[in-house]
């Protein structure tokens, strides 16, 4: 399955490339919501988007509202990864259109089992 992560910490996208490759996926990955916008509107089609919660211009819950916008997205699950844990902030993302929230960092079983649950094989 082809999965994107967006998330501003270059150490964080090389960690969690590995993980998700290790789980067998294909992973695309953008550095900043703007970037990710830019790939998605240029024909990448995900079949789920883990985005990180705190980046720069563009946080992940803008980046998931613009992305639900676009063509072919609306029903693409996106899960925030973050080190936030308040629960007004997961009330935010869903409200946003986020499927999932894990906390980071994020063991690997518990990552597969999540995106087992919203994209079954």
């Amino acid at each position: 399955m082809q999965v994107m992560i967006v998330d501003d910490s270059r150490t964080f996208l090389a960690s969690l490339e590995g993980v998700l490759t290790r789980l067998g996926h294909a992973v695309e990955k953008a550095a900043s919501g703007e970037e990710a916008i830019t790939r998605l509107k240029g024909g990448l089609k995900p079949r789920v988007v883990i985005t990180d919660f705190n980046m720069g211009e563009m946080d992940g819950i803008a980046f998931i509202k613009q992305a639900k916008t676009l063509p072919g997205m609306a029903f693409t699950p996106m899960i925030l990864l973050t080190t936030e844990s308040q629960q007004a902030k997961r009330d935010q993302a869903r409200a946003a259109g986020a499927a999932g929230w894990l906390v980071k960092p994020v063991a690997p079983d518990a990552l597969a089992q999540v995106l087992n649950q919203l994209v079954p094989a």
